[in-house]
């Protein structure tokens, strides 16, 4: 037994190069998949951050709703400076990490029509409800239709990140 196992060490080869260059070529073709896969879980976690500020944002209206229902009959904008000013929502980070973040206006009141930048949009219905939509967006994507209008707070999902 001991004469048949060294004879079967002698006789093994190392590998050739072809198989050595295939090897790393396999490899590689792994590598690349798993970068690309890499690549887009980064993206759509960064699409959900987007997404969980737009309904903190939407959650900090309807605070300041609760705080002062007569001041909201019609249609209002509450930017998202306002929202940040009154206390209603912290500071909220970009996940894009742009330069200027977020972006807003001047507004720190509810206005009659749409600010520049992020909002939430309030819509007291004939029935006594309430509806929102917001806009949240920065220097190169935010939660927003394809339009560039507010999505209502139902749709607030990762495909609306444009």
């Amino acid at each position: 037994m001991r004469k048949l196992m060294q004879k079967y060490l002698k006789n093994e080869e190392g590998l050739t190069l072809i198989e050595l260059l295939v090897v790393v070529v396999i490899l590689g073709i792994i590598a690349g998949i798993a970068v690309l896969s890499i690549g887009g879980i980064l993206d759509n976690s960064k699409k959900d951050a987007h997404v969980g500020n737009a309904k903190q944002m939407i959650n900090a209206a309807k605070m300041a709703v609760t705080a002062d229902p007569d001041n909201y009959t019609g249609t209002k904008y509450l930017s998202l400076n306002f929202l940040q000013k009154q206390g209603y929502l912290d500071d909220i980070a970009d996940p894009d990490k742009t330069s200027g973040g977020y972006t807003t206006s001047a507004d720190t009141a509810p206005t009659a029509e749409a600010p520049a930048g992020s909002y939430v949009v309030v819509t007291k219905t004939t029935t006594n409800n309430y509806t929102y939509s917001v806009k949240l967006i920065n220097g190169t994507r935010g939660v927003k239709n394809t339009d560039g209008s507010p999505v209502t707070e139902n749709f607030v999902k990762r495909d609306k990140v444009n």
